[in-house]
């Protein structure tokens, strides 16, 4: 039998590096040293924090080139970019290079030119909460499911794919727990994106896949 299921809330907290670029050249050249924390920021935050630019692009890599330097095909190919592919931060941050590198390379201009707004170079930090809230049967965690904070599917749902051995979301790896028995619905979950999308309609799929299969 499975341990319970510890229910736990978080904040990413943003916090200023200093570092900054004008131009792509000197994105790239920053990218090449920033920490990891900034890389996950800064694909991964605008899901936590409230948005109010183009709904268009996730990452604000892709944000930037749009709107600061105007750069179309580039801000759509780094839109491209989903970082559940790369459970390496390593090599998502290689991804990134490699991208703006080939741009660079189609163009005598881009490398030099500036942008509108610079580029702040911001990582995170994650503040977990226990909420003295335990699940003991996947019953229980189905019925919880549609009244979780967006921190709290944050947290189990993408953040713990750092954290658990084989890249798992905290349910899926819970309800392995059960041996068998709930390897359809962990198959199930497997299938959610948790990137193109926003945490509300993250909760809402979730709480669908949980009501389809431990409906009784």
């Amino acid at each position: 039998m499975a341990e319970a299921f510890t229910l736990k809330d978080c904040a990413l907290i943003a916090i200023a590096t200093g570092q900054q670029a004008q131009t792509l050249r000197e994105l790239r050249d920053r990218l090449e040293t920033t920490q990891l924390s900034c890389i996950y920021y800064h694909f991964w935050g605008g899901l936590l924090r409230p948005r109010f630019d183009d709904p268009e692009f996730q990452n604000d890599f892709a944000i930037w080139a749009r709107h600061s330097i105007h750069d179309k095909p580039l801000a759509e190919r780094l839109a491209l970019i989903d970082p559940t592919h790369f459970h390496d931060l390593e090599n998502l941050r290689r991804e990134l290079i490699d991208i703006i590198e080939e741009r660079l390379d189609e163009s005598e201009l881009l490398p030099w030119a500036r942008a509108s707004q610079r580029f702040y170079f911001v990582r995170s930090q994650i503040v977990v909460f226990d909420t003295d809230r335990r699940v003991h049967e996947p019953g229980e965690l189905k019925a919880l499911i549609p009244h979780l904070s967006a921190g709290s599917v944050f947290y189990h749902f993408i953040d713990a794919r750092r954290r658990t051995p084989f890249g798992n979301d905290d349910f899926s790896e819970w309800l392995l727990g059960f041996k068998e028995k709930y390897r359809a619905l962990v198959d199930r979950i497997a299938i959610i994106d948790p990137y193109f999308t926003t945490l509300v309609d993250l909760r809402q799929e979730l709480a669908g896949v949980f009501e389809e299969y431990l409906s009784t």
